[in-house]
């Protein structure tokens, strides 16, 4: 029998259509009915600031590309044009399912539950009296009325900001018409908050500018107004190997990113088309890049919604995560890890036993080196000041990413701050970003040798974010890994490279080339009938070298299990080429960020942890870093306590189907007869949802884990946490019940 070709376009998704699926299934979230509905109005608006910055940097990329000249697609055999359209298509699209779940879905349930929207007719007088005045003392101050004309030409409207566009007309000369404009001012929230009893109104701070703006143009007659919006091309454009200084020149290209060129005009569906048209010329659009939106403008404003409404019945239950607790016979951390590893889920795991690591390392004195690497920190971030902190007293380097999208300014704001305290700072390699999550201490212990410890993570180290995404924590004190992360930081710093990192696998290095290499060994296992089967998590699956790795794996008999949370190119149950890989995606209130692959490799098992996607920029444009699980318990819990609840979830798991374009899936049926259910319920794991029995991947974990001592083997044999704490069940997410 012939080998079928796998260059065939029709095996692969295309990465812009793969994406705004995923946004869908987010949107899912939103319109799922058992979700509380202030979570659903923030599902909404993420979804929102999700097509933004899809916009900033993604359309205007595509957009850049075309206008260069070039034409050539990717792998799934579209050109940039014929991507362009379906790019245009789909949006929209998407665009209308989003208003009408906002009109038709979440205004009237927010109704119901005594939280009103309101427009000015809609106000009562004691309301209308507060809105009056608020725009006399709070928002007139904060306004520049433009009126457009050959001495007035028509205002710099930066990136994403909400506008309202005016078609005036003077009482004295009516054959004439002119453009107003006028930037709701970002000093104030973008709703406001009303007075009433027994509810709690908002009013769109875009509609108080509407009303105001009568006494803003006085001699004018408005003929019509409407809110827009411009978002702008976001992406940095550096030549960093003729920059004398990255930090420098980032800092001045971020100057440009609030006034790049536009991509996508959003307007209220009912603007006046000559306003549409000037908007248009003014900012140089082709009419597939104007967004007429039925509702208010940029539905990202409904995080106040989310913000500022006290009602915790109306969103999900708080949920209090497990600290770390070491066993009894140990004293501190560090010799914990000197018997064994420690493995923290979070947000399950508390992070905070992560930024003690490092604060506790700031304090102690017999640590004396710190070395960290930092791409997402946040404001105000514990690790970062605990590295000033060090500073004083210990050799402390900081490899700070300049170039984390969105992050950029902070970053740069805090690797000013460490230098200025002493810290050694880095901004990684020409050309490439820092990626990998990597923390190492250099400790001389009580019995006088000098040690190494580790912390590698999968996700960022920020605090704030560990509490809604699903990450993974291994702390080590194994010598080959320590060694390793050292020759990590050695070439980050240095440009060093040493002759292998063993046990890690580092990008750009080897990391693509040992992952295609352990899915060949998958490969060949099948072929000679030994186990043979892949999980695979992460968040994106992009790269068409290991999308044909998969397939040709699959054609020799290897059972695939994808978990791609984003991005997905590959194209499953494709008869003769995928139908042994099964792919899906789970979107839940925690975002799954956490990469994990494990390997049957013929009966003796491999799984791997790391910050690395299979995505080409993860794996040739980027450093990162895999790690694999050498303790047999933590791999065990990986893969039985973990990996397998999400492959048996039965909620939020949406399975990705081999049609051209994602298809859209309800929330999967549960019950109580579920067999999933029925199976944790029995290992004492799960206990309901939202008050009601299931299980979401989001919500997936061992419940009764004793995480240590003689008890860790012989009461679950599978799990490697490494606390020493009561049997103590957690609390199930209960959501409201209606009524």
């Amino acid at each position: 029998m012939a080998r079928v070709s796998l260059d065939n376009p029709a095996y692969f998704i295309n990465r812009e259509a793969s994406w705004l699926e995923f946004n869908r299934r987010v949107l899912q979230e939103a319109e799922d009915e058992t979700n509380p509905v202030l979570e659903r109005v923030k599902f909404l608006a993420i979804t929102a600031n999700n097509l933004d910055e899809f916009f900033e940097v993604r359309v205007a990329g595509l957009v850049q590309q075309i206008e260069d000249g070039f034409t050539q697609g990717g792998p799934d055999g579209l050109t940039l044009s014929e991507e362009r359209a379906l790019i245009a298509k789909t949006a929209k699209r998407f665009v209308d399912e989003q208003y009408r779940c906002w009109n038709e879905a979440l205004l009237p349930e927010l109704m119901e539950s005594g939280i009103r929207v309101l427009g000015m007719e809609d106000l009562a007088p004691e309301a209308r009296a507060f809105a009056e005045e608020y725009c006399e003392k709070e928002l007139d101050p904060l306004l520049t009325p433009v009126t457009v004309d050959p001495a007035h030409p028509f205002p710099r409207v930066i990136n994403k900001a909400l506008c309202m566009a005016f078609l005036l007309r003077r009482r004295r000369r009516s054959s004439m018409t002119y453009m107003g404009v006028i930037t709701v001012p970002r000093a104030l929230p973008r709703l406001v908050r009303l007075p009433s009893e027994g509810t709690a109104d908002y009013i769109f701070l875009a509609d108080l500018v509407a009303y105001h703006a009568a006494r803003m143009y006085r001699g004018y007659e408005i003929v019509s107004s409407a809110a827009f919006r411009v978002t702008r091309n976001s992406n940095l454009y550096l030549q960093e190997e003729e920059s004398r200084n990255i930090l420098e020149s980032v800092r001045a290209e971020l100057h440009n990113r609030r006034k790049g060129d536009a991509v996508r005009l959003e307007i209220e569906a009912n603007a006046n088309q000559e306003i549409i048209d000037r908007l248009r010329t003014n900012f140089e659009l082709d009419p597939w890049q104007v967004f007429s939106v039925d509702g208010p403008v940029n539905l990202s404003r409904l995080f106040t919604v989310y913000d500022r409404t006290d009602r915790p019945e109306l969103k999900f239950r708080p949920f209090t995560p497990r600290e770390l607790r070491l066993t009894g016979k140990t004293k501190d951390l560090f010799e914990e890890l000197r018997e064994h590893d420690i493995l923290l889920h979070h947000p399950y795991d508390s992070y905070e036993a992560v930024v003690s690591f490092v604060e506790s390392a700031a304090a102690d004195p017999n640590v004396l080196a710190i070395k960290q690497t930092l791409y997402r920190t946040g404001d105000n971030s514990p690790i970062v000041q605990a590295l000033i902190a060090a500073a004083e007293t210990k050799e402390v380097t900081a490899v700070v990413e300049l170039k984390a999208r969105f992050d950029e300014a902070s970053n740069i704001r805090w690797a000013r701050d460490m230098e200025d305290a002493g810290v050694q700072v880095f901004h990684g390699l020409v050309g490439l970003k820092t990626h990998c999550k990597l923390c190492l201490l250099v400790r001389r212990d009580p019995d006088g040798v000098t040690r190494r410890y580790c912390h590698i993570g999968t996700g960022n180290y920020n605090p704030s974010t560990s509490k809604i995404y699903t990450d993974f924590s291994l702390f080590t004190a194994n010598p080959e890994i320590t060694s390793a992360a050292h020759n990590v930081f050695s070439f980050l710093t240095a440009y060093a490279e040493h002759p292998d990192y063993d046990p890690l696998l580092v990008a750009p290095l080897h990391l693509a080339e040992q992952c295609l290499a352990l899915i060949d060994r998958e490969t060949e296992h099948a072929v000679a009938g030994r186990p043979a089967r892949i999980i695979a998590k992460m968040n994106a699956l992009l790269d068409k070298n290991m999308v044909v790795a998969l397939y040709r794996a699959a054609q020799a008999g290897v059972e695939i299990d994808l978990i791609v949370r984003g991005i997905c190119s590959l194209r499953p149950g494709i008869r003769g080429v995928s139908s042994r890989i099964h792919v899906r995606s789970i979107v839940g209130r925690y975002l799954e960020h956490s990469r994990v692959f494990d390997f049957a490799n013929g009966g003796d098992g491999e799984t791997w942890i790391g910050s690395a996607d299979w995505m080409p920029r993860n794996l040739y444009d980027r450093v990162d870093v895999l790690i694999p699980v050498r303790d047999e318990m933590i791999r065990e819990r990986i893969r039985h306590e973990i990996l397998d609840a999400l492959l048996q979830d039965n909620r939020k798991d949406r399975p990705v189907a081999a049609r051209w374009v994602l298809p859209s899936y309800p929330p999967c049926p549960t019950g109580p007869g579920s067999s999933r259910t029925r199976r944790l319920q029995r290992a004492g794991i799960f206990h309901g949802v939202g008050g009601r029995e299931g299980v979401s991947g989001c919500h997936s974990f061992a419940a009764d884990t004793p995480h240590s001592g003689p008890d860790r083997k012989r009461k679950l044999g599978i799990h490697g946490h490494l606390f020493s704490t009561p049997r103590q069940r957690r609390p199930a997410f209960r959501q409201p019940q209606k009524g």
